[in-house]
């Protein structure tokens, strides 16, 4: 072999593109490019940087340590969402974590959505208590913390160079938002008893609290897409009570939001009751649509994959459709004594999230 011919295949074994004169140079592979536009598939990884600060590492298939959201990104997604507490007790999830998760996404070119609980700890259909900086306050107070907290946090992303492309005024606001703890209820639509008390509806009020988010997230993003999110995306009766409401008050926002949580026996019956409801959501009150939030247990792989596939194939056949969110895929190992995340217990990402790859 001529002296010629083996320096060409050692130049190729190290990248390079050509060999067609002694002065060629190694090619280095491209890095990997990513859409980051359109249909939203998105991970809601909250409890990222305390799951890192506990030691948590991620892994990719091959089991190499890859920093969480680059292998998501990895994995097709292309949207973050997170959520906003006032004043946690240990500090996770308020405004300097909120953006500090969001500037590393947008690093990596990931759109953010951001939402705001308004309260202390978890707003769910079980627990929407406020802040207990806020009570006692008036209703005219309230609305004043309410929209002060908004733009604060907004506006420290703002800084850092963040645009939200959608903001939460609620998380899962089927019961109301902000209860008060002495039961006199100033932001729930429907009777709900919790701890053998029943709290009362007042439908103007929440109405109103989403008016002054949806306005406090326009003053600083007046692009952000403004979403009023709900439990129980199957449930089109609870959606069209709520939204009937919003609407005979005039409440502003921009999209419907839901969750869906099904079971390896019932994913099928609730991906089609979501979808139908998805699709009357747009039909009765001309707005975008959302699935904020979904997860199955992390050991149904298979079937969560099925699920996710379905719901993600026939979510973008709607075309105010606007995405997809897993919430919190990267949970694993009984973190927090949450099971229904996507990464097995060496901390790999299992087979559903190929889902989001198609």
């Amino acid at each position: 072999m001529k002296l010629k011919q083996i320096l060409c295949i050692g130049l190729l074994l190290w990248g390079a593109t050509a060999c067609n004169n002694d002065e060629a140079e190694p090619v280095f592979p491209e890095q990997p490019s990513y859409d980051m536009t359109g249909f939203a598939k998105g991970a809601d990884v909250s409890w990222l940087t305390e799951m890192e600060a506990s030691g948590i590492k991620f892994y990719d298939a091959s089991g190499r340590a890859t920093e969480c959201m680059t292998l998501l990104r990895s994995l097709g997604f292309n949207s973050i969402r997170l959520r906003v507490w006032v004043n946690p007790a240990d500090g996770w999830c308020n405004k300097d974590d909120v953006v500090i998760k969001a500037w590393r996404a947008r690093q990596l070119g990931m759109r953010v959505m951001i939402d705001f609980h308004y309260s202390d700890v978890w707003a769910d259909p079980a627990t929407q208590y406020k802040p207990s900086s806020w009570e006692g306050l008036s209703l005219d107070e309230l609305k004043n913390a309410m929209a002060a907290h908004t733009k604060e946090v907004l506006q420290a992303l703002k800084e850092k160079g963040v645009t939200p492309e959608w903001v939460q005024v609620g998380n899962e606001t089927g019961p109301g938002m902000m209860w008060d703890t002495d039961a006199s209820v100033s932001g729930a639509t429907y009777d709900v008893e919790k701890d053998g008390v029943v709290y009362a509806q007042n439908e103007v009020n929440f109405a109103s609290f989403v008016t002054t988010g949806c306005q406090a997230v326009k003053d600083i993003f007046p692009d952000a897409k403004v979403i009023v999110h709900l439990q129980e995306g199957n449930n089109n009766s609870l959606y069209r009570w709520i939204f009937d409401t919003l609407e005979s008050y005039n409440a502003q926002y921009d999209v419907i939001g839901m969750s869906l949580y099904p079971e390896t026996d019932t994913w099928e019956t609730m991906t089609a009751a979501c979808i139908e409801n998805m699709t009357d959501m747009v039909a009765r009150y001309d707005k975008d649509v959302m699935v904020c939030e979904v997860g199955m247990n992390w050991d149904e792989a298979e079937t969560c994959k099925s699920f996710l596939s379905q719901l993600l194939e026939q979510s973008k056949t709607i075309d105010r459709c606007l995405g997809v969110f897993y919430w919190e895929p990267q949970s694993y190992g009984g973190w927090n004594g949450y099971t229904k995340g996507a990464f097995d217990d060496e901390g790999k990402p299992t087979v559903a999230l190929d889902a989001f790859k198609e």
